[in-house]
């Protein structure tokens, strides 16, 4: 097999990655996280799926597990006991809150690395990203009872402490865990090229005022620590992966403020999920709330297009805010805004609710849906020079009522003009048939015109029109959304 390096950013464009040679955006809809962790989980079905779908990345928690709820009873990051697959033997004594025997976290599992390196080499195999999560927030006490490196759950005599206090370096046996465990990952995953790892999922800390509680400072100063074990690790390795992450969350109100994930902060890759409280640049962009079904598209475009000043990669890392509905609706708001978001500039992921533990490719609905409306997605952006392909503004000048645009192109060569209906799901007349006109500023020359369905996957037939202050392309009947693809003839 060819040896290349892993990925990494791509050197003529900080905003995306190269890999294995080629130009790369991540675009995907995944399962929720726990592939390798759930031994019922087939992941052989699952990426081949993705592989077949075109998508480009996929998240994989390393020790995290939830509970059931209502909502997703039985996602893959929720596997009943004896199918959590830890990291750690559990040969007791004694018996764990989830009722088996506890812990050793001396003892590595074979069983894990084993199910780790098949799930990573075959992922590699059909040219898949995996971004390695180290860490997750525990979010309450009844999460924090499963975690292995919780007192009640091991033989090891690490502190107990209080879950808030789980992302900090304030107990130095529980760091000492951590720092063990984050360095094993390192070296059991070095060799491959299709990683990068992500210090800790949703790390979060509180406003000042509460001594016992984590404040975000200090919050981001154990994700320093990680991101140190990681650099350590690898200096003595072959192989230099990226390292993904922002700052804390604010809690209780979930607000982000990532302006220095993108400069200060030990991260190469500036992870952020998309909700209400985003600030940046003195201004606060809401992009909608967790499981809404609202669309707030143009904050999304907004807050990507302010980010791409910056030095960094932004990729919306988990965009949720209507994939609790399972439905065409919920779908359609998910595909408008990464549609958005990869027009911007930038990346993007969803959970996908249809994909369980025996349903690894989805449901029927979800096949039909979103998953090859995410297909056509990642074969459209691919086609573009993503090296030199940026996003324009100021190129459009006028769009057809109540639609949106957000435009990436090579400013001279080829332009891609996302439309969608910015309309949210419940407003009057969001999902009719749209039309109208955009009006463009093109450089002079001569084009062909074809207009591309993120439905179908379909182009229509090309047509011939002029460049110029005022440039007019008269836009099919859509509903939801089209594409206007504009290229320069060659003779022009």
């Amino acid at each position: 097999m060819q040896q290349y390096t892993p990925i990494r950013i791509h050197p003529k464009n900080p905003k995306c990655f190269e890999f294995r040679g080629k130009p790369l955006v991540f675009v995907t809809a995944t399962e929720h996280y726990g592939a390798i962790l759930n031994r019922k989980f087939d992941f052989e079905r699952y990426l081949a799926d993705m592989a077949d779908k075109r998508m480009t990345l996929t998240r994989e928690f390393m020790l995290y597990r939830e509970i059931e709820t209502p909502k997703n009873p039985m996602s893959a990051l929720k596997p009943p006991p004896e199918d959590y697959v830890a990291p750690y033997q559990r040969p007791g004594p004694g018996t764990a809150t989830d009722g088996l025997p506890m812990f050793d976290l001396d003892r590595w599992n074979p069983g894990f690395f084993e199910r780790l390196h098949r799930f990573i080499g075959r992922a590699s195999e059909l040219g898949i990203v995996v971004e390695v999560v180290l860490f997750s927030n525990t979010y309450n006490d009844r999460i924090w009872a499963l975690n292995p490196l919780n007192k009640p759950n091991n033989i090891n005599n690490v502190e107990e402490i209080k879950w808030q206090q789980y992302t900090t370096s304030r107990h130095s046996k529980l760091l000492d865990r951590q720092t063990d465990f984050a360095r094993k990952i390192v070296e059991e995953t070095n060799k491959y090229d299709n990683i990068f790892y992500e210090i800790c999922n949703e790390a979060a800390g509180y406003a000042p005022g509460d001594e016992q509680n984590p404040s975000l400072d200090e919050v981001d100063q154990w994700q320093r620590s990680v991101a140190e074990v990681i650099r350590q690790a690898e200096s003595k390795l072959p192989n230099k992966h990226l390292i993904a992450g922002q700052e804390a969350l604010a809690y209780p109100d979930w607000r982000q403020s990532p302006g220095g994930s993108f400069r200060s902060f030990p991260v190469d890759i500036v992870n952020v999920h998309p909700l209400p409280g985003m600030r940046y640049a003195e201004k606060t962009y809401d992009m909608g709330a967790f499981e809404s079904k609202q669309l707030k598209l143009r904050a999304v475009r907004d807050f990507c297009l302010a980010t791409q000043r910056e030095p960094k990669p932004l990729n919306l890392d988990e965009d949720n805010v209507a994939n609790v509905f399972k439905d065409a609706e919920g779908w359609t708001i998910q595909r408008k805004r990464a549609w958005t978001t990869l027009f911007c500039g930038c990346h993007y992921d969803f959970i996908e609710f249809s994909i369980l533990p025996g349903s690894e490719t989805g449901s029927s609905e979800s096949q039909r849906c979103v998953r090859k409306w995410f297909k056509h997605l990642s074969e459209f952006i691919h086609s573009a020079d993503l090296a030199n392909a940026r996003p324009l503004t100021g190129l459009v000048k006028s769009v057809p009522p109540h639609t949106l645009e957000s435009v990436l192109g090579v400013d001279g060569k080829d332009y891609c003009v996302y439309l969608a209906d910015s309309r949210e799901m419940e407003e009057k007349g969001c999902g009719k048939p749209i039309t109208g006109e955009i009006v463009l500023h093109l450089p002079e020359g001569s084009y062909s015109v074809s207009i591309y369905s993120p439905v179908t996957g379909e182009y229509s037939q090309a047509a011939a029109i002029s460049g110029g202050d005022y440039a007019v392309v008269s836009v099919p009947e859509f509903v939801h959304d089209t594409v206007v693809r504009i290229k320069r003839s060659k003779a022009g």
